[in-house]
């Protein structure tokens, strides 16, 4: 394990850090597109079992005024009342088949003296942005069919102006009627016969989509794992190089790479005029100049 000793660097401790850091964020979207996913189809049974379903009377539906389930959401009720037109209302900022209008808010006054909010359906805005004419509600008493969905509540910087509402706020329109209402919920009326397609018009049925939520978090999760495969490559990579540097440095000569080089010879010519070293020859040793008579005269003999 010695050849990846380098990985307890704190250089390679940071990165590992990082990688962590991504990954968990990874994961965690991951998770957030799954649970956006769960709430889409939970939307999607709920549309199935409740928006074709068979209407049940709206105090049974709703025994208490703020009571309301989000299981609840799209359950057809019944109820039979009068409108109460001198109190309609609109919200405006509402989107329908690419357009922006407004929805018609018309309370409801029950046979028990409580008042419940229909949203008789969409109306287009005129030239100047305001809201067209819209046809008045049926007068006396009628009976009426509503999906049930929640109340918006209110948003910061958004303000109601007269007759106009910035979103359906159930507690806001029921201190604008004379009578106690129900705030966990309002109804959505459904329509029927001829005027159908007259505005008011009604609020095309949901879609049943779950979203491409599942490709996303199989993405991050993805993203995640990459992370560590990435890791693992560069350090992999880098063992190699250490691994080559050391199997380089084991063949250069022991003193640590330098090439020894050998001194100039003596012999060697200092003018400069060759470049090949000149072998030096061995003189014999100077005669001793300093002979006796009788060795100058043996000399002489061996000459004769």
């Amino acid at each position: 394990m010695s050849r990846w000793r380098f990985l307890a660097s704190p250089r390679w401790a940071g990165y590992l850090a990082l990688v962590i850091v991504f990954a968990i964020a990874c994961s965690a979207l991951g998770t957030w597109q799954l649970n956006r996913r769960a709430e889409a189809l939970a939307e999607v049974a709920r549309i199935d079992a409740n928006y074709d379903a068979q209407p049940v009377p709206l105090a049974e539906a709703l025994p208490g005024r703020d009571d309301f389930d989000i299981d609840q959401r799209w359950q057809v009720v019944a109820a039979t009342g009068e409108y109460l037109a001198s109190e309609e209302v609109v919200v405006r900022n509402r989107p329908f088949g690419g357009s922006t209008g407004f929805e018609v808010i018309t309370p409801f006054l029950l046979t028990d003296g409580t008042v419940f909010m229909v949203d008789r359906g969409w109306i287009p805005q005129d030239s100047d942005g305001r809201p067209s004419v819209v046809a008045p509600p049926p007068a006396g008493e009628v009976e009426i069919t509503a999906r049930l969905k929640a109340g918006e509540g209110r948003i910061a910087g958004r303000t109601s102006s007269g007759a106009e509402l910035a979103t359906i706020d159930l507690d806001e329109l029921a201190e604008r009627v004379d009578a106690p209402a129900y705030t966990g919920a309002y109804g959505i009326l459904i329509q029927s016969g001829a005027t159908a397609g007259e505005p008011p018009v009604a609020l095309p049925r949901p879609v049943r989509d779950e979203g491409p939520h599942l490709s996303y978090a199989l993405q991050w999760f993805v993203f995640a794992l990459l992370a560590f495969i990435a890791l693992a490559w560069f350090a992999n990579q880098e063992r190699k190089v250490l691994e080559s540097d050391a199997a380089g440095g084991d063949s250069s000569p022991p003193d640590g790479g330098r090439v020894a080089h050998d001194r100039p010879s003596s012999a060697a010519p200092r003018t400069g005029r060759s470049s090949q070293p000149v072998e030096r020859r061995s003189r014999p040793a100077k005669a001793d100049r300093r002979r006796s008579d009788s060795d100058v005269e043996d000399e002489i003999l061996d000459r004769r």
